[in-house]
């Protein structure tokens, strides 16, 4: 998983501080949700943390190093999505509570209260690329080494939520189609509208992809 500038590589344990790191500044910096609820970086950083050890352990996470540095320069978090999430989300900062509400009810309606089986969909859970290394392709390519990743481990679908329009684009173009939509305009968390300055962006989307060897 290799080309002349950047290499790519399933995510291991030593990858993860700096997975974190890269993650937390740019979805702090750039992601509208957590941009709306106003999450900093430390408080990202502390999520993404949470994942590193199931990470290792699933080996469906993706990495791109700089060939030249070896600097993390991209990262594709993803999980099987039967698997339960880490403990200590009961511990992260309380802003992330109507992010999780809005993607929750998108997979609460795509899932329709049907069991998940394991090993059958891959979750592609936080996309990041770093500003150095934007628009060179490689937040496409993370996904694609991720698909194909999740092909050679039997993995039959692919998810994601799409929170923006760039990032929609980005996963249409790679063969995913719309499955469930909400609205941020009309979206409510405890009686509040969390949502209301990235209304521009219209609203999350689940998204799915069937894979085939």
């Amino acid at each position: 998983m290799t080309d002349t500038l950047v290499n790519y590589s399933i995510f291991s344990a030593a990858d993860s501080e700096e997975m974190s790191r890269l993650l937390g500044e740019v979805f702090a910096e750039q992601d509208p949700p957590a941009l709306a609820v106003g999450l900093t970086v430390v408080e990202f950083e502390a999520f993404v943390r949470l994942y590193g050890p199931k990470a290792d352990a699933e080996g469906l996470s993706i990495v791109a190093r700089s060939a030249a540095t070896g600097k993390m320069v991209g990262a594709l978090l993803a999980e099987d999505s039967a698997t339960e999430p880490p403990a200590g989300h009961d511990q992260l900062s309380p802003k992330f509570a109507p992010i999780f509400d809005i993607l929750g009810q998108l997979d609460a309606e795509y899932s329709g209260g049907r069991s998940k089986q394991l090993a059958e969909s891959v979750h592609l859970f936080l996309l990041g690329v770093a500003l150095s290394h934007a628009g060179r392709g490689v937040a496409k390519r993370l996904v694609a080494e991720c698909l194909a990743n999740g092909i050679s481990k039997r993995f039959s679908i692919a998810l994601t939520e799409a929170t923006n329009k760039k990032s929609q684009h980005l996963f249409r173009k790679q063969g995913f189609i719309d499955r469930v939509r909400r609205s941020y305009k009309d979206h409510r968390f405890e009686e509040r509208a969390f949502f209301t300055s990235i209304t521009e962006q219209e609203g999350p989307i689940l998204m799915e992809k069937y894979l085939s060897p």
